[in-house]
C-alpha cells in the first residue's frame, strides 16, 4: 500500500510506538519473525533498543524511498535507459518528465522520506527516556546513527524537490525542516526553509554523526550495512560536492583516503577498491569497497516493481528499461575491443543491452549500494581538479580506471587543462556509477539539461535547467495538509 497522506503518516507513526515492529537482527541480514512490543516497553531493554535502531534502517530502505525507487527515478530521468514497456506503475511518467504533484511517485517518495525522518525523531525521543538502560557509548552510537540517516534522507529529498544549491547558493525554497517527533496532525503547518538551511542541517547531522559513530563494528556485514565514522565522512564529500564546496570535499576525503596510491582508508573500516569491480555486485556486498549498502533478503526485500533488477535486466527482471546505446555505454570502455572489466556488467539479450549490476531473481535480494569507496575517490578527484591539484586528481582518476583496465592510458588532451580534466572525471563517473542513481544529481549540481532520449516505446524531450520540470513538484497531499507550504514555481 502506498501511504501518501502526510497527516495519516504522522498518526501511523505515532501508533507505531504502540505496536512496534522489531524484525531486524543485529546484523540486519537475517531477520527473525516480527513481534509486537507495547509502547510502554519498546525501549525497556538493550535488545529492544537495538531493535528500534534496526527499524530506522528499515524505514530508510522503504521500497518507495531508498529501498529501490529513489535510485530508479534518478536513472529514469536521465538518458542512460530507454523505456521498453510503457507502464505508469513502473516509471513511465518519470521517464517522460510528465509527472505532476499528484503522480504516485512524487507523492510516495516524499511521504516515505518524511515517514523515515519522523520515525527517527520518535526513536530519538524514546532513546532519551531510556538512555540509562545502555552504556554511554551505545547511547552516543545510536544517536549518531539516527543523525546519519536523517542527514541522508533530507539530502536526497532536497535534491529531488528543490532547486540545485549551486544555482543561487541555496537561496531558493527548500523543504519543511521537521526536527521533532510528530504524533498528531496539529503541527502539519510548517513553511519551507531555504535550500541553504536544509544543507546546513544535513551537514550538522553528519558532523554529529561523525563525532558519535564508532570507527567500525565487529563484522564485515555490519561495517557494510550500519553507519560508522567513515560512512558519515564519505557522505559529507557528496554533500559538499553538490554545494560546489570543493575545498571542503578535499578536507573530508583526506580523512579516509591515503595520500598516495593504492588509495585506502587509514583508520576505521579499511576501505579500498575491490580488485575487480564486478566483485562489488557479485552477491556478498560486504567487501572493502562497501561504505554503506542497504541489505535485502527473501524476508525483507523491495518487492517486484521496486527492485532494481526488475527494472534493468531482461532476465531475471521484467525487461522494463534497457540501456541507451547513445548513452554511457557508447563510451569506448564498453566497446567489444575494450579490456575494461566494467563492460562485463552489461549483457546483450534480445538485441538490446541490459545492466547487470543488479541480477538477483525474485525475491530480488540485491543490496543497494548507497555509498561505495569508488565514489569517494571520484568526489575527491573532481574537487582536486576544480581547485587546481592536477597531480592528485589524475592519480585518483587512474586508480578508478586502472582498477577496471590496468593497461589503460588517458589521452593527454583529456588531462592537460583543468576543464579537460574535470570533463574526463565526470565521464569516468558516468562509466563507474552507471545505474547507481548518480546521473541526475550530477546533472543538477552542474546545471546541465536533463538530456532527451528516443525509443520505440516513447520519446522524452530534453529538460532545460530553467524549466519547472527540472525538479519534481511538491506533492499535492503536502500542499493540501500544510497550509504554509508553497509549490515550486
Amino acid at each position: 500500500m502506498h501511504l501518501t497522506n502526510h497527516k495519516f503518516l504522522n498518526k501511523l507513526l505515532f501508533l507505531f510506538l504502540i505496536i512496534v515492529f522489531t524484525s531486524c537482527d543485529k546484523e540486519l541480514l537475517e531477520p527473525v519473525p516480527e513481534t509486537s512490543i507495547s509502547g510502554g516497553n519498546a525501549f525497556e531493554t538493550p535488545e529492544r533498543i537495538l531493535a528500534q535502531v534496526n527499524g530506522l534502517y528499515a524505514a530508510v530502505k522503504n521500497p518507495q524511498f531508498l529501498g529501490g525507487r529513489y535510485t530508479i527515478y534518478q536513472e529514469l530521468r536521465a538518458d542512460d535507459f530507454i523505456m521498453n514497456k510503457p507502464n505508469a506503475q513502473t516509471g513511465q511518467l518519470t521517464w517522460g518528465h510528465t509527472v505532476n504533484s499528484s503522480t504516485a511517485e512524487v507523492e510516495n517518495l516524499w511521504s516515505s522520506g518524511y515517514a523515515a525522518i519522523n520515525r527517527i525523531h520518535i526513536f530519538l525521543e524514546g532513546l532519551e527516556t531510556a538512555k540509562e538502560k545502555i552504556s554511554d557509548s551505545l547511547y552516543q552510537n545510536y544517536r549518531a546513527e539516527a543523525f546519519f540517516l536523517r542527514g541522508l534522507a533530507y539530502f536526497l529529498l532536497v535534491q529531488q524537490y528543490a532547486r540545485p544549491y549551486v544555482e543561487d547558493n541555496g537561496a531558493g525554497p527548500g523543504l519543511p525542516l521537521r526536527l521533532g517527533a510528530e504524533k498528531s496532525s496539529q503541527n502539519n503547518d510548517l513553511a519551507r526553509s531555504s535550500v541553504a538551511a536544509v544543507y546546513a542541517q544535513v551537514l550538522s547531522d553528519l558532523d554529529a554523526a561523525e563525532a558519535g559513530l564508532p570507527l567500525k563494528y565487529a563484522t564485515a556485514s555490519l561495517n557494510a550495512t550500519r553507519a560508522h565514522k567513515n560512512a558519515a565522512i564519505a557522505l559529507k564529500t557528496r554533500v559538499y560536492l553538490a554545494q560546489g564546496a570543493y575545498e571542503q570535499v578535499k578536507t573530508e576525503a583526506a580523512k579516509i583516503v591515503s595520500t598516495a596510491a593504492p588509495f585506502s582508508a587509514a583508520s576505521g573500516v579499511a576501505h579500498k577498491l575491490e580488485a575487480n569491480v564486478t566483485a562489488v555486485f557479485s552477491g556478498s556486498y560486504t567487501g572493502p569497497e562497501a561504505v554503506f549498502f542497504l541489505p535485502m533478503n527473501a524476508q525483507d526485500g523491495p518487492g517486484g516493481q521496486n527492485a532494481l533488477s526488475y527494472y534493468f535486466t531482461f532476465n531475471p527482471g521484467n525487461a522494463e528499461y534497457f540501456l541507451n546505446t547513445a548513452g554511457t555505454v557508447a563510451k569506448p570502455a564498453f566497446s567489444p575491443s575494450s579490456n575494461d572489466a566494467r563492460k562485463n556488467l552489461v549483457v546483450t539479450q534480445q538485441g538490446e543491452l541490459w545492466l547487470y549490476k543488479y541480477k538477483m531473481p525474485s525475491p530480488y535480494t540485491d543490496y543497494i549500494p548507497v555509498i561505495r569507496y569508488a565514489e569517494v575517490l571520484l568526489n575527491y578527484a573532481e574537487a582536486a581538479a576544480r581547485t587546481g591539484d592536477v597531480a592528485k586528481a589524475t592519480a585518483l582518476l587512474y586508480a578508478i580506471r586502472n582498477r577496471a583496465d590496468a593497461s589503460y592510458t588517458f589521452a593527454h588532451s583529456g588531462l592537460e587543462t583543468k576543464e579537460a580534466l574535470v570533463s574526463t572525471i565526470l565521464e569516468e563517473r558516468r562509466i563507474e556509477l552507471l545505474g547507481e542513481g548518480f546521473r541526475v544529481p550530477d546533472l543538477l549540481r552542474t546545471l546541465q539539461p536533463l538530456p532527451g532520449k528516443i525509443g520505440n516505446a516513447g520519446t522524452s524531450p530534453a529538460v532545460q535547467p530553467s524549466e519547472s520540470r527540472y525538479i519534481w513538484p511538491i506533492p499535492a497531499n503536502e500542499l493540501s495538509t500544510n497550509t504554509l507550504m508553497v509549490p515550486n514555481p
